[in-house]
């Protein structure tokens, strides 16, 4: 048996609050082993005033704690379920998804306006295609710029820029007691969410059983069913986590709702469809509805955007 649980994460504050969180539950269910917790700088982190789209699309908050799972420096990994990609290295696996956070977009608006309340031509900040195309379908007069960096960060660049506003994602401001700042949800009629949005995954090497026991029992079957639906929906569009797709499943008992959505970066175009099925079978749920937004032609609007990204 091991001695020592290390728990790994990217080193931001939010992403080791939620190692914390984490490492809190399991230490409630086995208080056996000592917990430790291993910061991790990843690629994404490294590259703070390049947008994301332009870094890449695979791993960027991720591979390097990956690499660390693989090679034994650390126990587990604790990632945000949207910025891990729908195919993991092989060997490694998703041990646990904990029970859901709101997944909802929040706006952080200056004056404390409301989407439909900012002046015509407001300047929103985020870093998200997925937010920037569903604004503009929006709302086609604002000006999206990219805004990077902590929570922290973007809240004080949303002053120091001029911004009016500020879309960041409403479990990350919670998480950091920081939701006093939020001047509204955006309602997922306007705005769904990011594949995985609110929710935390436990990555951890397949071949290891005593690990796999003890985070069994933070996960949470009604979260990991709605978010395989997602995440079997994004990886049969070929979208990565930075392309313009949302998604949001809904499990209840053996009920299982999936809704997806399919934006133009420019706002020009949303194809957005709806599904239900069963929880016991949300891969298939998710790859259903990701074949009925194909044949109202989000494939090729897909293909549209990644030509448009690459040649940036």
């Amino acid at each position: 048996m091991k001695k020592e649980i290390v728990v790994g994460a990217r080193e931001s504050n939010l992403a080791l609050r939620q190692a914390e969180w984490v490492t809190e539950r399991l230490r409630e269910i086995n208080p056996k082993y000592r917990y430790s917790t291993k910061g991790i700088r990843t690629l994404g982190d490294r590259y703070l005033d390049v947008a994301l789209s332009k870094i890449g699309d695979k791993g960027l908050f991720t591979k390097e704690l990956e690499l660390a799972l693989q090679h034994g420096e650390i126990d587990l990994a604790v990632h945000s379920m949207k910025d891990l990609p729908v195919v993991l290295p092989e060997g490694l696996l998703i041990g646990a998804v904990c029970r859901r956070e709101n997944p909802s977009d929040a706006l952080v608006a200056r004056h404390g306006l409301k989407l439909a309340d900012l002046p015509a031509g407001a300047i929103v900040g985020t870093s998200s295609l997925r937010r920037c195309a569903q604004l503009l379908y929006y709302r086609s007069d604002l000006k999206i710029v990219n805004l990077r960096g902590n929570i922290n960060t973007r809240l004080r660049k949303l002053a120091e820029e001029g911004l009016d506003a500020a879309v960041l994602a409403y479990a990350g401001l919670h998480r950091l007691g920081l939701e006093k700042h939020i001047t509204q949800l955006l309602p997922f009629e306007l705005c769904l969410p990011a594949v995985g949005q609110g929710a935390l995954g436990v990555e951890i090497r397949g071949k290891d059983e005593e690990v796999r026991e003890l985070i069994s029992g933070i996960n949470d079957d009604q979260t990991r069913a709605a978010i395989t639906a997602e995440r079997a929906l994004l990886e049969r569009l070929e979208g990565g986590c930075q392309a313009p797709v949302g998604a949001l499943g809904v499990a209840e008992g053996d009920h299982l709702s999936l809704e997806g959505v399919v934006a133009a970066l420019d706002g020009s175009q949303l194809i957005r469809a709806s599904l239900t099925g069963s929880t016991k079978e949300p891969t298939t749920l998710g790859v259903r509805l990701a074949e009925k937004l194909i044949k109202m032609g989000a494939g090729k609007l897909l293909e549209k955007v990644r030509r448009g990204v690459a040649h940036e």
